[in-house]
C-alpha cells in the first residue's frame, strides 16, 4: 500500500505498529493502560539532504522513540511524520 504524500527532505512517514492486546501471560490490556508503539513500517521517504543521503527505504520496519514524530491523519488512517534522526534502528 502506497500513500499519496511525499515528505520533504530527510522526514520519513510511519505507520505505527499495532499496540499489544495481551500480555505474555495472557492477561487482557485494556485501552488506556496500552504502551504506545515504538516500531513502524516506513511508508514514505523523502529525498534526503544534500550532504546526507537517507538510509531508510519505504517498507522497512524501524524502532523510534516513544514521544518521536508529529501524529498525522492521511486518508483516515493515522500515521506518523518524523525525521530519519529519530529513528533509531531498522528491524
Amino acid at each position: 500500500m502506497s500513500i499519496n504524500i511525499k515528505p520533504l527532505a530527510d522526514r520519513v512517514i510511519i505507520e505505527p505498529a499495532a499496540a499489544e492486546e495481551k500480555t505474555a501471560g495472557g492477561i487482557i490490556i485494556p485501552d488506556t493502560a496500552k504502551e504506545k508503539p515504538q516500531r513502524g513500517k516506513v511508508m514514505a521517504v523523502g529525498n534526503g539532504k544534500p550532504e546526507e543521503p537517507m538510509t531508510v527505504r519505504v517498507g522497512d520496519t524501524v524502532l523510534y522513540g516513544k514521544y518521536s514524530g508529529t501524529e498525522i491523519t492521511i486518508e483516515g488512517k493515522d500515521y506518523l511524520i518524523m525525521r530519519e534522526a529519530d529513528i533509531f534502528a531498522i528491524i
